[in-house]
């Protein structure tokens, strides 16, 4: 099908939504962003707090940090192979029941974790288990985030996608908020001694009753209007995977290049960031942890705004600017962090997330707005989750960096900044590679 087609029964589908079933889709879709974010994050967490003494026990703490943040990236690593799977499977059977096998898989995995023997318990298998279900929960995860927008903005008005779009991305701090006050809370009650025993592993389990809420509301979801339209007119694709690869390819790379920043920035922050604090700079755990919690809530404003602004001035202008700013405040942000000051530490954390999260808030838009309907969830699924592989190595990548350089910590904002203007300058070229919707603003 071509994209003059595939733009006509979208415009069809939508062009009389209302708010109100657009609404209803969006706190869906929220709800289990929340879930997959939350368990996605309480390892990237873990992995700075309490893997690397838990599974990869030796004698360098670098070198257990290092296997620890590897283990973090193999599970953004297969986030692209789920990618393409459950993206062709949203693109054949529809949106809505591709995300609850998606969400039912995350929750269930996450538990799993939850009650994995360590190292001491069973030996090598513990950490072998834990790169298993860290490459599971990833194939997962790779079908969730794309769909999860996908299903969003086919339900909702054209001149408000962008504000639509950026509600499922709110479940990234609300998680990280979930995940990181968890630990925050576990901290503070017991000793660290039980924490690194037993303690850890609470958050984890506590993913389940999240599922269940999760599946019950997105029980009660509708298939997008879209995908029903495609059904009907008999306009589906046969292969998405190889035609979105075939016409879109220079979307998927634009793609790739926007969603950069919003992941691999925020990793860099929220998992090498609290490793460095701790264990280089010597800061407290609970300090660490309230730095990422302010920062997920100052996040969750920023994310709210920059919906905003790009339903009134474009996306793609929201993730140049933001890119920009980002790599502006690189270096002052790495400067607050070795302050030593509690204040000025938590102030770093929350400018650097709130700047990268005005040009993550607006790739929902963007990126649902580079691909056809027929090959919508597939594209962005490649597109975000390649990036996302990219993203989930940079804290392994700082940390060799920064070893390097002795425990500096100028190549982590030189990375910070790199990332930001390579976003800035997708966001800078998107709109000439968009599906053109009457009443959608790129």
């Amino acid at each position: 099908m071509t994209y003059t087609q595939s733009t006509s029964i979208e415009f069809g589908a939508v062009h009389e939504l209302d708010r109100k079933s657009a609404n209803k889709v969006a706190f869906g879709a929220l709800v289990g962003s929340v879930l997959e974010y939350y368990d996605f994050f309480l390892f990237s967490a873990a992995a700075a707090l309490v893997f690397n003494v838990q599974y990869f026990t030796t004698g360098n703490a670098t070198v257990a940090a290092l296997a620890s943040f590897a283990t973090f990236g193999v599970g953004v690593a297969a986030r692209p192979i789920g990618g393409i799977v459950f993206g062709a499977m949203g693109d054949r059977i529809g949106r809505r029941k591709t995300l609850m096998i998606t969400i039912v898989g995350i929750g269930f995995i996450t538990a799993l974790i939850g009650i994995l023997p360590t190292y001491a318990a069973i030996g090598i298998t513990a950490p072998v288990l834990l790169v298993l279900l860290r490459i599971v929960q990833g194939l997962f995860v790779g079908g969730e985030w794309s769909g999860a927008l996908t299903l969003v903005v086919e339900n909702a008005p054209l001149h408000l996608r962008a504000r639509y779009a950026v509600i499922p991305l709110i479940g990234s701090p609300i998680g990280t908020i979930l995940s990181s006050g968890g630990f925050f809370l576990v901290t503070i009650s017991i000793s660290q001694q039980n924490f690194d025993s037993w303690g850890w592993r609470i958050p984890f389990l506590l993913s389940l009753p999240l599922l269940l809420l999760a599946v019950y509301i997105r029980r009660k979801l509708e298939e997008s209007p879209v995908f029903r339209q495609l059904e009907e007119a008999g306009e589906l694709s046969s292969n998405p995977v190889s035609t979105a690869f075939r016409q879109s390819w220079r979307q998927i790379v634009i793609g790739m290049a926007a969603s950069l920043l919003g992941m691999g920035g925020f990793y860099l922050v929220t998992t090498f960031c609290v490793w460095y604090g701790v264990n280089v700079l010597g800061y407290s755990r609970t300090l660490m942890l309230l730095g990422t919690i302010v920062a997920a809530v100052v996040e969750v404003f920023v994310i709210l705004l920059s919906g905003r602004l790009g339903a009134r001035y474009g996306s793609s202008r929201v993730i140049f600017w933001g890119g920009i700013a980002s790599a502006v405040v690189a270096l002052p942000a790495f400067l607050l962090l070795n302050s030593g000051v509690p204040v000025l530490v938590v102030l770093s954390m929350t400018l650097a997330v709130a700047t990268l999260s005005f040009p993550y808030a607006g790739t929902g838009a963007v990126l649902t707005g580079l691909f056809p309907a027929a090959t919508r969830f597939t594209g962005v699924a490649v597109a975000n989750n390649t990036a996302a592989m990219v993203a989930g190595f940079v804290p392994l990548l700082v940390t060799s960096l920064v070893a390097a350089a002795q425990d500096h910590w100028w190549p982590a904002a030189l990375v910070l900044a790199l990332i930001s203007l390579i976003t800035a300058s997708a966001g800078a070229i998107a709109p000439r590679f968009s599906v053109d919707l009457p009443g959608f603003k790129h």
